[in-house]
């Protein structure tokens, strides 16, 4: 079981980690990476990094919120079934890039004038197109002293996959678990854990009478889901710089990445149970939110005298919270029931990204 959660975690860390994970060598030939947000002041990186990350905090969020119910059914007391499901939203065309220009850099960040372009690319933006050069000028706004290329895109559809334990308790209600425990999958990728639970309540079973059919059946629902990762970094200064202050920091072994998201969601759900297939329609409200931080010390070039670049140390640059996503969702989907074997699909509308979600189980 501890290999197949490892297995599933690792595609779940994809959405965090993949780009972060390819883009922070701090190889001063790669001119293009996740440490090049860095670069600026902590403001300014900041901006970068949200405006950059914004689809994935939004296609994650949704993700979470996925795959919890795919029928109004309750089980029995003490039935269960476990399914793993994989969840993939789709980055809307408005969140695919956005224009340097405009996200309020300060004018120590400004387009180089050999940039070929001011729109850059989002996480779910195109691999493919040109990306903003940018520099970096010194305080006094005379002189760049660094220059460098905002990341590229990774991917359009961002996958959240998830592995629950659904569990019957009396009077018509069910609860959801699921956890993985904190995984360490190596300095490369970094360390994920995730935990969340839910409880659905039938509602027409509350009033139906033994031997009468049920027309559908009905039911409340609330889930949580929480992830959180961690990856250290290694972000040295540029070759030949030198500190602008003798008293600052040069210890820069203690850089990482440490992130949360979460994910609330209520639903009413309707479904029919007809033989093997049941088929679900839910409405409901979703929240998904996130905290994360690039933590430690970090050398930003602020400087350049004489063709000497000088750096100075910043702690803790980047800390973004905040709501990714929060409004009304729509659900349509169906489960099977093929003797011990369950097929769950479902599709979703909300928060600005439509999702699809389809996934495996065993239960009774």
């Amino acid at each position: 079981m501890k290999k197949l959660y490892s297995l599933i975690t690792l595609v779940i860390l994809l959405t965090v980690a993949l780009q972060v994970s390819a883009q922070s060598s701090s190889s001063s030939s790669d001119n293009s990476g996740f440490d090049q947000l860095i670069k600026s002041t902590p403001g300014d990186a900041t901006k970068l990094f949200q405006a950059f990350a914004n689809p994935l905090f939004k296609g994650f969020g949704v993700g979470l919120n996925s795959g919890w119910n795919n029928t109004a059914q309750t089980k029995k007391f003490l039935h269960f079934d476990i399914r793993i499901t994989a969840n993939v939203a789709q980055v809307p065309t408005s969140d695919k890039s956005f224009d340097v220009t405009q996200i309020g850099l300060s004018n120590h960040v400004t387009p180089d004038a050999s940039s070929p372009t001011k729109i850059a690319q989002t996480f779910g933006g195109d691999k493919n197109a040109p990306t903003p050069k940018l520099d970096i000028w010194n305080d006094a706004h005379t002189q760049i002293v660094t220059t460098f290329d905002m990341p590229k895109g990774v991917i359009e559809y961002i996958p959240a996959p998830n592995v629950q334990v659904t569990v019957g308790l009396i009077k018509n209600t069910d609860v959801t678990i699921r956890t993985t425990p904190t995984i360490n999958l190596g300095s490369d990728a970094g360390s994920i854990g995730m935990f969340g639970f839910g409880f659905k309540h039938n509602i027409v079973q509350d009033f139906a009478k033994k031997g009468v059919p049920k027309p559908f059946d009905l039911a409340i629902a609330v889930n949580y889901n929480r992830i959180t990762y961690n990856k250290p970094l290694s972000v040295t200064p540029d070759a030949g710089a030198q500190p602008a202050n003798p008293s600052q920091s040069t210890d820069f072994s203690n850089q990482h990445i440490n992130a949360t998201f979460s994910g609330l969601n209520f639903q009413a759900i309707i479904s029919k149970k007809l033989l093997f297939f049941t088929p679900f329609a839910s409405v409901g409200y979703q929240t998904a939110n996130q905290d994360l931080g690039v933590y430690g010390n970090f050398p930003i070039t602020s400087d350049k005298i004489a063709g000497t670049q000088y750096y100075t140390t910043y702690k803790d640059p980047i800390h973004i919270t905040g709501t990714s996503i929060s409004g009304l969702r729509g659900d349509v989907g169906f489960q099977m029931n093929l003797l011990l074997l369950r097929i769950y699909a479902s599709y979703s509308v909300g928060g600005g990204y439509n999702s699809a979600n389809a996934g495996i189980g065993l239960g009774f």
